[in-house]
């Protein structure tokens, strides 16, 4: 008996101590915690993000002479601008006028020399009729004609290509524009082709900058962006993506893209300073710090490779786990989110330690309002 009541007062003590630990983690389970929040920001419009540029001309042509000679006048300078067909530089043409001179010349000879024959085969075309010569006679004389015919024909078109080089002594503007750089000078002998003057064209402006790689995927053709410049202020202008380079620079790894101005075209001088504004990424619209994301392990009903965060019930001050998905990774240990809606509050510290429906305490100075990608 006595052996009886040892064993049952075991068992009872036994049971006190089970019931007293179960209580015991049920108390520390509803432990009102100290936590710090966030409050997921709402979702305007993306921050626009800038890249330094520079305004060049569309089209810079490099003009040059089509003849070799000696550069004798150069009355432009760097920054003029010109109209089209103004004398930009003039070579020494006396060689080139002397040569025409002496195919003129060759060419009024020959011309007579043709008068001459064409007469003289109507004479002989009379005197075949009259059967006073041959015919062989008279194909003689004929042949003549036509061999004077085309020596003068020969010799125009030699004439027509020399006075052509006599006017390529003269270098002028193909187009309206401005004067970018000058390569020879007055006194300076050019071979044909050397350049001697950069032209750009003013009607048709620019901006060259360069992209990373992060950023070279939001980037469009005819994508529409805004362009400033140091010189204006704050004043925005309308442009346009017209070209994305197709490989990186092997130097900087960054991406030369080009954007055609669509306004402004009289403040953006070549050469100026300027920011092209390009939309944030749209996937990255909602951010939230990393600290504020967890993987549950102990929960069987939830995948462990989905990615949760504890919403705050702000009426009943307790929290509740909800799945999202994770972005890219953001600056300032932040990182972007889908699956939050703006405004809501969550933890952001102390994730570790908190089990479903856990009451919280908030902090006394309010909850952070900046949920937006940067």
């Amino acid at each position: 008996m006595k052996r009886l009541r040892t064993h049952f007062a075991a068992v009872i003590l036994a049971m006190m101590v089970v019931v007293g630990c179960n209580h015991q983690d049920q108390q520390a389970q509803l432990l009102v915690r100290p936590v710090q929040t966030f409050r997921v920001g709402d979702n305007p419009a993306a921050k626009a993000t800038p890249f330094a540029g520079e305004v060049r001309a569309r089209l810079e042509t490099l003009l040059a002479f089509r003849v070799t000679g000696k550069i004798i006048d150069r009355p432009v300078e760097v920054g003029d601008h010109v109209h089209k067909g103004q004398l930009l530089a003039r070579l020494d043409a006396s060689d080139y006028l002397l040569g025409t001179q002496a195919l003129k010349a060759q060419l009024k000879s020959a011309q007579a020399d043709r008068d001459f024959a064409k007469n003289d085969l109507a004479r002989y075309r009379e005197l075949l009729q009259q059967h006073v010569i041959s015919p062989p006679e008279f194909d003689r004389h004929d042949t003549a004609y036509t061999a004077a015919q085309q020596r003068v024909e020969a010799l125009a078109a030699q004439w027509g290509q020399a006075a052509n080089q006599l006017a390529y002594t003269e270098l002028r503007a193909d187009r309206d524009g401005a004067v970018t750089a000058l390569e020879a000078e007055a006194g300076q002998v050019v071979s044909a082709g050397q350049t001697v003057v950069k032209l750009a064209r003013l009607d048709d402006k620019e901006v060259l900058f360069d992209i990373p790689e992060q950023r070279v995927g939001d980037l469009q053709p005819q994508q529409p962006v805004s362009v400033s410049l140091w010189a204006a202020g704050e004043r925005r202008f309308d442009a346009r993506i017209r070209e994305i380079a197709a490989a990186a620079d092997p130097v900087s790894r960054t991406y030369r893209a080009k954007a055609t101005l669509l306004d402004g075209l009289d403040s953006a001088r070549l050469g100026m300073t300027a920011t092209v504004w390009l939309p944030a990424s749209v996937s990255a619209t909602l951010s939230i710090p990393l600290s504020a994301v967890f993987t549950p392990q102990n929960s069987p009903q939830n995948s462990p490779e989905q990615p949760r965060v504890w919403l705050v019930d702000e009426a009943k001050n307790s929290v509740k786990s909800i799945p999202i998905q994770l972005g890219a990774a953001l600056a300032n240990e932040r990182i972007a989110v889908t699956g939050l809606i703006p405004g809501r509050v969550i933890v952001s510290a102390g994730v570790q330690r908190l089990v479903e429906e856990q009451p919280v305490r908030l902090p006394d100075t309010g909850l952070k309002a900046n949920g937006r990608a940067q």
